[in-house]
């Protein structure tokens, strides 16, 4: 390719002759395997087996997927409230039960440190009445 009589580049270097470029459309191939089916990030989790077969029972019922059950799944165990001061109430009962027991009186009778216990546990009168997060006891 020769150069056109009036072309001087600045540099002092001559160009390289331009090629022709063709332009060709490149059609991609589909990717293998199963297509993706959303854009959110992939979880794993491992489940013991007979964790595994109550959701599989689950989705069967609801006809759904296990992914989708386990979705559903997760989203209704996030969403129900239980009071943690009454499962904190209930320990706390429990455990002063045990305590009174093992200091309990034994040449007491059952029936006086079945009586003792339950004052104890109820705790004394005054303050009963003085709780405001309990409702007032029938008289």
């Amino acid at each position: 390719m020769e150069l056109p009589p009036d072309y001087a580049p600045d540099n002092g270097t001559i160009p390289a002759p331009a090629r022709e470029i063709q332009m060709k459309t490149v059609h991609r191939r589909a990717r293998a395997g199963r297509p993706a089916t959303g854009r959110d990030l992939p979880a794993t989790t491992r489940m013991p087996a007979t964790l595994m077969a109550k959701v599989e029972a689950w989705a069967t019922a609801n006809d759904a997927t296990r992914s989708a059950a386990i979705r559903r799944l997760l989203e209704l165990g996030l969403t129900v409230r239980v009071k943690p001061t009454q499962l904190n109430a209930t320990r706390a009962k429990e455990l002063a039960a045990n305590v009174i027991d093992n200091l309990a009186d034994g040449a007491a009778s059952a029936d006086d440190r079945a009586s003792r216990k339950s004052r104890l546990l109820k705790g004394p009168e005054e303050f009963r009445e003085a709780r405001v997060d309990r409702p007032k006891a029938k008289k």
